[in-house]
């Protein structure tokens, strides 16, 4: 694969996270190689080894060896990532757990062994695991530590009474500050096994996720905001198509028929309805991505990238051309207009 890289908002977390206990900004940038002025934009990424560097850097200048455990058992998900507003959409803990197995490289691209993403779920002797599948964890332990801690004290800050880590490995030895791990993540811990995973109880995939609100994208934008709002209280067929749309066009399928069933009408019904406004349904999802689109770049919170998901592209080379078709301009040349 191409150089492994991570986010802007994943580098700005640990950046600023590592300034709060104590390092010096220009010396974390000096020591990592990064660029200040490349972390403004949300469309840049960070290679990886920057990343590396970071960790490295900000362990030393803190005097905190178990500062990755820290750093991902502070902030929920949602507020480092556009991808973890897509996983607090979903009804459930599993289902939160597909969109993240979907999403996930939009966080941090690694190397992985052949086909799948970053994460399954797996039945081993008789138990469920989750299973971070990246090649050559060993060569920087700290994103195990930070995500494993940021799943168990997230899942344990939101959810106190449910159970779900029963065990979590790891394949590195165990550090000097092994006591920290005890300490963060409450849990039995193996070291030098032969996958980095958390024995989970089963019961943890039905979790009822909380949905303070089922627009949660519409905080990517004020614009947006505004938009979901007047979606909501329309009183129009195609609105009301749309304010059930939106909160599942990240997903890609927005099929006709479930749309219909959540409206209790037949296929038929809503087209007739529909036509009877003179629009169709596919030209009302497509419209509707243009709109969404707009008002994600326009807010400036999302990247071009992290936009092609949130409208339902799997493919940002495929966003690239429906927004050429909608505006004759590319996404980054009209975010930069």
């Amino acid at each position: 694969m191409a150089e492994p890289t991570v986010s802007t908002g994943y580098t700005v977390n640990l950046l600023e996270f590592s300034v709060s206990r104590g390092a010096d900004r220009q010396q974390l940038y000096d020591l990592s190689g990064i660029d200040p002025g490349l972390l403004s934009d949300p469309d840049n990424r960070m290679p990886l080894a920057c990343y590396v560097a970071l960790m490295r850097a900000a362990k030393r200048l803190c005097d905190e060896p178990a500062l990755a455990l820290e750093l991902g058992a502070e902030k929920d998900f949602k507020e480092i990532s556009v991808v973890g507003l897509i996983c607090y959409a979903a009804p459930t803990m599993g289902e939160a757990f597909t969109e993240l197995s979907r999403y996930a490289r939009l966080v941090a691209e690694v190397d992985l062994p052949g086909l799948g993403g970053r994460f399954e779920l797996a039945w081993i002797g008789g138990e469920l695991w989750m299973v971070d599948r990246r090649t050559d964890p060993n060569s920087f332990p700290e994103m195990t530590e930070s995500t494993w801690s940021r799943f168990i004290c997230e899942t344990a800050r939101h959810f106190p009474g449910a159970p779900f880590a029963k065990a979590v490995h790891f394949t590195h030895s165990a550090p000097d500050y092994r006591a920290d791990y005890d300490r963060v993540l409450k849990a039995p811990i193996t070291f030098d096994s032969d996958r980095n995973a958390i024995m989970i109880d089963p019961s943890w995939l039905s979790i009822e996720l909380h949905q303070p609100n089922r627009y949660v994208f519409g905080v990517l934008s004020e614009h947006a905001d505004k938009l979901l709002r007047d979606l909501e209280n329309t009183q129009t067929m195609r609105g009301r198509v749309e304010s059930i749309l939106i909160p599942k066009l990240h997903r890609g399928d927005v099929s006709m028929d479930d749309v219909a069933g959540q409206l209790g009408l037949s296929r038929q019904s809503l087209y007739r309805r529909l036509k009877a406004e003179n629009v169709s349904y596919e030209g009302s999802v497509d419209d509707l991505r243009h709109r969404m689109a707009l008002h994600y770049l326009g807010g400036k919170k999302a990247s071009v990238n992290e936009t092609a998901y949130l409208v339902g592209f799997s493919d940002p080379s495929s966003f690239s051309r429906a927004f050429k078709r909608w505006t004759g301009s590319s996404p980054r040349e009209w975010k930069a207009g």
